[in-house]
């Protein structure tokens, strides 16, 4: 296990480090940083003292390796547009775009899991059909567009929820729904198979002859055994709705950190969309190195292989 995951840290680092490579080298080729930062208009001596004073005017190759280095000691630099540090921001948002981030994965896991279970007990039934095209709908919807319906129904037409903020457990209802809805159909697919594969077992069909209720054969020796996959993809799930949790944010005016990330983008804030990049991207290397990790741990022919 030791072998294993230290070979697993190697390799997340290394992916860590070409995503921050990546992160860098596409926000400047996106444009000329310096124009960005005096604006459009700005006069060429304007633009080259800009540049010698952010040192934009050095070799790219430089300019990475002092953002590296300032990025791993946890200093992203100093926002363009809010005149303050960008950590700070990140630590003032973040908070809003975890808990979404929970209680979205958490909603998908509530769903998926009856439908899948249903699919596989009654596979090729009406049952099971209804359960596929709940799943094909979540994955075919754009999730702005489900975002909007919500709020038509629920906050315009019912008045039942806020549109927008996040002062309470009522803003975040809609948000949850529409970025939870839209990961369900992966994890019900996956439980449906693992289900069927599980319930044609030998071990699940000597259960059964033992007369054990059938409830007991699904939950404990079929569902159980069923959901290990499941781990691997719910922390995949976790890194993309960290990530894909801009557009939400935006729709609901969420203050999370995907909307300051919009925001950033808005105004051409480099520095605040370089580190919430970074911060994504390693979030998620890190949360599929944890379902590597657990998925060895509970299986150990993962470690041998």
């Amino acid at each position: 296990m030791l072998i294993y995951t230290l070979k697993r840290l190697g390799l997340a680092a290394l992916v860590a480090f070409a995503v921050s490579a990546l992160a860098f080298l596409l926000l400047r080729l996106s444009g000329d940083v310096a124009i960005a930062i005096a604006g459009e208009g700005a006069r060429a001596e304007d633009i080259a003292m800009i540049r010698q004073q952010y040192g934009l005017d050095r070799p790219l190759l430089l300019q990475y390796l002092e953002w590296l280095g300032r990025t791993i000691t946890g200093d992203f630099g100093q926002s363009l547009y809010y005149k303050s540090p960008v950590v700070n921001l990140i630590s003032e948002k973040i908070g809003t775009t975890l808990v979404l981030g929970l209680l979205s994965i958490g909603f998908a896991l509530v769903v998926s899991i009856p439908l899948g279970v249903m699919a596989a007990i009654w596979q090729n039934s009406w049952i099971d059909r209804l359960c596929l095209a709940i799943a094909v709908v979540g994955q075919a919807l754009p999730n702005f567009f489900f975002a909007l319906c919500l709020i038509m129904v629920f906050a315009i037409g019912l008045r039942w929820l806020p549109v927008s903020g996040a002062d309470g457990w009522e803003n975040f209802v809609m948000p949850t729904i529409a970025l939870g809805y839209y990961v369900t159909p992966p994890f019900m697919r996956l439980i449906r198979a693992g289900m069927i594969d599980v319930l044609a077992s030998d071990y699940v069909r000597t259960a059964r002859a033992k007369g054990l209720p059938a409830s007991t054969v699904v939950i404990k020796h079929a569902l159980r055994n069923a959901l290990v996959p499941v781990v691997a993809l719910t922390a995949v799930q976790m890194g993309f709705l960290l990530g894909g949790s801009i557009v939400v944010e935006t729709v609901f005016a969420l203050d999370g950190l995907g909307y300051l990330a919009y925001q950033a983008i808005s105004q051409k804030d480099f520095p605040v969309i370089q580190a919430v990049l970074m911060l994504l991207s390693v979030g998620y290397v890190g949360l599929t190195l944890a379902a590597d990790l657990v998925n060895a741990w509970l299986d150990p022919r993962i470690r041998v292989a």
